[in-house]
């Protein structure tokens, strides 16, 4: 991969952040303001895909920053991270979506 394509994907990533984070904070100014009793926080194991220790380490902080979500653990092998999520209704669909909206991103600048 190119220089300037992972200049291009990592402006891409930066837009899907910044949307996470915009759509993120008012789900959780929602859940704040509105009844807390129906959340359903969890500590989720998402199964990770990438190479590099700084992938790894751009994917745990995307998730840290995003409001209603923590990074809590890395195992090890490097394969797993852990992560507390202020709610998870559908725990399979929170991992599918870090995957899907961070994790794609990163894997595609790491080349």
């Amino acid at each position: 991969m190119t220089i300037l394509n992972r200049g291009v994907q990592t402006v891409v990533l930066s837009g899907v952040f910044i949307k996470e984070l915009v759509m993120s904070s008012v789900a959780v100014a929602q859940q704040v303001i509105g009844d807390s009793s129906a959340l359903k926080p969890a500590i989720l194991a998402v199964p990770v895909g990438l190479r590099s220790r700084a992938g790894i380490t751009t994917l745990a902080n995307c998730v840290s920053l995003t409001p209603g979500t923590t990074s809590l653990h890395v195992s090890e092998d490097l394969s797993t991270l852990y992560v507390h999520v202020l709610d998870a209704p559908d725990p399979d669909a929170v991992v599918q979506s870090i995957k899907d909206t961070f994790e794609t991103r990163i894997k595609e600048i790491e080349g």
